[in-house]
């Protein structure tokens, strides 16, 4: 099942001058990203993470709360690099994204554990 999910993944991966060289972001369950040579199973799993996050806030409250709690980490942090690493939603894609299997167990709201 996990390697399914990580073929359908793979094809929703986007290259794109617009993006940073070295950074993948999830817009609406699609990965955009300057260069997908980088881009491995973990990287694919990590962001199918944030999709399923998406999807039980509904999508635009994932994106408000995300803004949200890295403009409130970077006033913590004073790094924009710390904050983005500390953000709930990160926090949970980077602890499990070696888990292939995360998403068949993962409980809905998981990334409220890492607040």
């Amino acid at each position: 099942m996990c390697e399914k999910r990580l073929v359908e993944g793979r094809k929703k991966v986007r290259v794109t001058k617009l993006c940073p060289p070295g950074i993948c972001i999830n817009l609406l369950g699609f990965m955009f990203t300057r260069n997908n040579k980088w881009i491995d199973d973990k990287v694919i799993n990590h962001e199918l993470i944030h999709t399923a996050q998406m999807k039980e806030l509904w999508v635009l409250p994932f994106y408000i709360l995300y803004l949200l709690e890295w403009t409130i980490k970077f006033f913590k942090y004073l790094n924009w690099h710390k904050a983005y690493r500390n953000i709930s939603f990160e926090r949970e894609a980077y602890t499990h994204g070696d888990d292939f299997d995360y998403l068949t167990y993962r409980r809905p709201m998981a990334w409220r554990m890492f607040l």
